[in-house]
């Protein structure tokens, strides 16, 4: 039997019985509906965490630390690797051969500190923080307020919106809308006076260098430094940080040509393996983040802890992997349920066409035949219903979406997308539809195939 003639039998036949075919196509677009939709919430969070998480700026960078430090990322990097008394010291040597290694852009010390911002003769006790030119290209600076560092060392300095708020004493209760970033342009082009403590290596008179094993030794300096607020971060530039987060930022090489005392300074003076001044951490920028891997596997092999953001979203892909699967499984119980619905409709259609299958066998349809037409009509079904349950489905995505986004907006909030539907799951889901309303024809099928043709033309 050609192809044809199998198609014009199946839409034949379903139109025979318009409304119970119709209802039972309904069924299954309920069903392909609930699984878009649940799996197009389960899309739509991952890719809001990874848009969180790539906005952070952080997907393209290794933080390298010493293992001297007794501080590994992981139990994995705890068990591998140099002894912490055998490891290298995180110093200019061990930056310069980081900076080497393939795919590295730049490496960056850490350098944040507590310490005292006068404006307008008030002083403003607040963390500030380094910030290198690559990051101008982060996504949170899109919607700044002024401009980026005009160079490495400009004296320049970036605010973040809060505590652009605190030096205009605009106060900020936990339930007040947001300020209007207007409100804070005042400040753009003012100066900042940054009070600092330089620190200053001592060396050894007659040698030039410390002894060996005498640790470092520095004198405290302090300094105030004269800076031109250029720029207001409207979104936080470091929020994946939490409480260390930086609250006002310098170009990284001016702070660095500053000397500026670090906590960590205090902790490198009181060691004897090194009487050079080392990082408590660095910053490496990739290329991409595709490289990141092959990255973190290099400076590991140097005897180094390594963390990236890519470690992190393992545990996060995996949250999200489980979360796909019960809400798909969720979202096909009603498709199970629509399958049903398929078998009884084919079932009826039996019942209803023995005699039309006895003529039918009487002259010359196989048993295969009878099967393939039955199978036509399921799939036919089930065609119309994915094809209806994802148009339903898509539109159901996009007004709870619309929903959510106006309570948003009702509290003041940035709206989210928590909706996504990629072709792929659009599609999957058709052919799902297709192949769950095949297998549901299988024993119907194979029913109406068993009918004996003489039987078969008895009935009525």
């Amino acid at each position: 039997m050609r192809f044809s003639d199998v198609t014009d039998l199946a839409t034949r036949n379903l139109r025979e019985a318009l409304l119970r075919n119709s209802l039972t196509t309904m069924g299954i677009a309920v069903g392909v509906a609930s699984l878009v939709a649940m799996l197009s919430l389960g899309i739509g969070l991952q890719q809001m965490a990874n848009s969180r998480l790539q906005k952070s700026g952080l997907f393209d960078t290794v933080v390298v630390t010493s293992r001297r430090d007794l501080r590994s990322f992981s139990r994995e990097q705890e068990n591998t690797g140099p002894a912490a008394s055998e490891s290298r010291a995180l110093d200019d040597v061990a930056r310069a051969d980081i900076a080497r290694v393939p795919n590295v852009i730049e490496v960056t010390p850490d350098i944040r500190f507590i310490t005292e911002l006068r404006y307008d003769e008030k002083p403003h006790l607040t963390m500030v923080a380094g910030m290198p030119l690559s990051d101008r290209s982060n996504d949170v600076f899109e919607n700044m307020l002024g401009n980026f560092f005009s160079s490495a060392s400009a004296p320049e300095i970036i605010l973040q919106k809060r505590f652009a708020e605190e030096l205009l004493g605009i106060s900020q209760s936990p339930n007040a809308p947001e300020t209007d970033p207007a409100r804070l342009k005042p400040l753009i082009g003012k100066e900042i006076t940054l009070h600092y403590a330089e620190r200053i290596y001592a060396t050894d008179s007659a040698a030039g260098t410390q002894p060996e094993g005498a640790g470092v030794n520095f004198s405290i300096i302090p300094h105030d430094k004269t800076l031109r607020i250029v720029g207001i971060a409207v979104e936080d530039p470091e929020g994946m940080r939490g409480a260390a987060r930086g609250r006002a930022f310098i170009p990284q090489a001016l702070a660095e040509s500053l000397h500026i005392m670090l906590p960590s300074d205090l902790r490198e003076s009181m060691r004897s393996f090194t009487s050079k001044p080392a990082y408590s951490s660095l910053g490496v920028k990739v290329t991409s983040a595709s490289k990141v891997q092959a990255v973190q596997d290099a400076i590991r092999k140097m005897g180094f802890n390594t963390f990236s953001i890519l470690d992190a979203t393992k545990s996060l892909r995996r949250f999200f992997a489980v979360l796909d699967i019960f809400l798909g499984i969720f979202g096909s119980l009603a498709l199970v349920i629509a399958s049903l619905g398929i078998i009884n409709t084919l079932l009826m259609a039996i019942l209803e066409r023995r005699r039309e299958i006895g003529i039918m066998k009487a002259i010359g349809a196989s048993d295969r035949d009878v099967q393939v037409i039955f199978f036509s009509e399921a799939a036919v079904m089930g065609l119309a219903g994915g094809l209806l349950g994802v148009s339903l489905g898509w539109v159901l995505g996009r007004a709870i979406n619309f929903g959510t986004n106006f309570y948003l907006k009702q509290l003041e909030m940035p709206p989210e997308n928590l909706w996504s539907s990629p072709w792929w799951l659009l599609a999957g889901a058709v052919l799902f539809a297709i192949v769950v309303s095949i297998l549901s024809g299988l024993f119907p099928a194979a029913r109406a195939a068993k009918l004996e043709p003489v039987e078969a033309l008895r009935y009525e």
